[in-house]
């Protein structure tokens, strides 16, 4: 095992993937950090159900917008240009927190900055995998992928740091920790070489194929799922257990520390037995998880496990969609990996509304795990069909990546 991930390593530039790491890791905690404040803010403006739920969606859905854009851009001033130019408007954007913010309305708006963090996914996981060849990319794109952990840090240090501070006091410190990954990658990223110039129609082109509406609509399961219940559990705990807010993010930690882990080994795993087949078990687990989550709502203890379950699910899920994303858009990657991933993380607005229109209405958060436990069958539904044609096309039995160099590049099936 340590031979071959040394292999693994000489096979690319692992400078450039460390920086990718971190860029995304540091990004994605900025991003979530509304959610992870969410009972202080609540407690703060005196939020109904309705509105911490609409409030902890914002950074979101914002994110999710913001993501193809920073994608475009990456191909024309290169992935690593793009990432210094979104990590100095994050600082700006933490500082507008820190001096401004003050009622619920500038909490929303702050929700949209907090945005410009979730643009980051396409463009690290493109700029990390670049200098690996395909048999490695599920494992390189887990690795920066990973950097989802930044969850961790923010449910870990957002809430002592507000407890001890204040809440607006957090946008401030938060933007003297983007010193580390815009130093990091300015002295040790390279561009990967994998670049071909295109027009701005043939960067979009996936927008136009039907497979790219597949990946987008799993990745609302997968990674939807992840975001938004990563955001919206301090809340679900804080309210559902009557926990302090720092235990709130304590246990939210634990969930998502196990989502961020397993996304590596979704990768790695997805290399060896593809992709569909590593999806389809995430998809049947997930969609039982959110069940049972939402009928254990009165033991902590089981409901912890079950959520961290999930969460694995939902990580091994992350990985394994974008083990296949570079075998069927290689030339493009980091343009089709940010219209999935804006797609999908719109799908992470879903669970907080979802959650608080639920409860608001019923008194109760199952039907709001019941919704999306739905969607991921539906999701599992449509995977077993159009798989068919992807292992017919582009990618071997089970979603393998194919060795011979004349079948790297699949057929456009939006414009055949």
């Amino acid at each position: 095992m340590s031979s071959t991930f040394k292999t693994f390593l000489k096979s690319g530039h692992w400078p450039t993937l460390l920086a990718s790491f971190l860029y995304f890791d540091f990004c994605f905690a900025i991003w979530v950090l509304n959610g992870a404040m969410a009972p202080f803010i609540t407690e703060s403006f005196h939020l109904d159900a309705a509105q911490k739920g609409f409030m902890i969606s914002v950074p979101i859905l914002a994110g999710a917008l913001m993501r193809f854009p920073l994608g475009v851009l990456a191909q024309y001033i290169g992935r690593k240009n793009a990432a210094m130019v979104e990590m100095g408007l994050i600082v700006l954007a933490l500082a507008f927190g820190y001096f401004v913010v003050g009622s619920y309305s500038h909490v929303l708006a702050m929700g949209v900055l907090l945005g410009i963090a979730g643009a980051s996914f396409g463009v690290a996981l493109s700029l990390g995998s670049g200098w690996y060849p395909p048999k490695y990319k599920g494992l390189a794109m887990g690795i920066a992928g990973a950097g989802n952990s930044g969850t961790v840090l923010a449910v870990l240090f957002a809430p002592p740091l507000a407890q001890k501070f204040g809440w607006q006091t957090v946008y401030g410190l938060a933007a003297f920790t983007m010193l580390l990954p815009m130093a990091v990658m300015w002295f040790a990223a390279k561009e990967p070489p994998d670049v071909e110039h295109q027009s701005l129609r043939e960067h979009i082109s996936c927008l136009f194929e039907k497979d790219g509406w597949a990946f987008s609509l799993i990745y609302v399961v997968t990674f939807g799922g992840f975001i938004g219940l990563a955001s919206f559990l301090p809340t679900y705990f804080y309210d559902q257990f009557k926990v302090t807010k720092v235990e709130a993010g304590q246990l939210t930690m634990l969930a998502t520390l196990m989502g961020s882990a397993v996304r590596v080994v979704g990768g790695a795993v997805s290399d060896r037995v593809g992709g569909i087949t590593t999806l389809t078990g995430v998809l049947v687990v997930a969609a039982v998880c959110l069940v049972a989550c939402g009928m254990a709502g009165q033991s902590l203890v089981i409901t912890t496990l079950l959520f961290m379950l999930c969460f694995a699910a939902f990580g091994a899920g992350n990985g394994a969609l974008f083990q296949l994303v570079p075998l069927r858009w290689p030339l493009t990657t980091a343009v089709a990996g940010s219209m999935i991933g804006e797609v999908g993380a719109l799908g992470g607005g879903f669970i907080p509304n979802a959650m608080g229109q639920s409860m608001q209405r019923t008194g109760s958060y199952l039907w709001g795990f019941v919704a999306f436990a739905a969607v991921a069958l539906a999701m599992l539904a449509m995977l077993r069909v159009v798989q068919i044609r992807w292992t017919r096309t582009w990618a071997e039995k089970g979603g393998r990546a194919r060795q011979a160099p004349g079948q790297q590049e699949p057929v456009s099936y939006g414009r055949g």
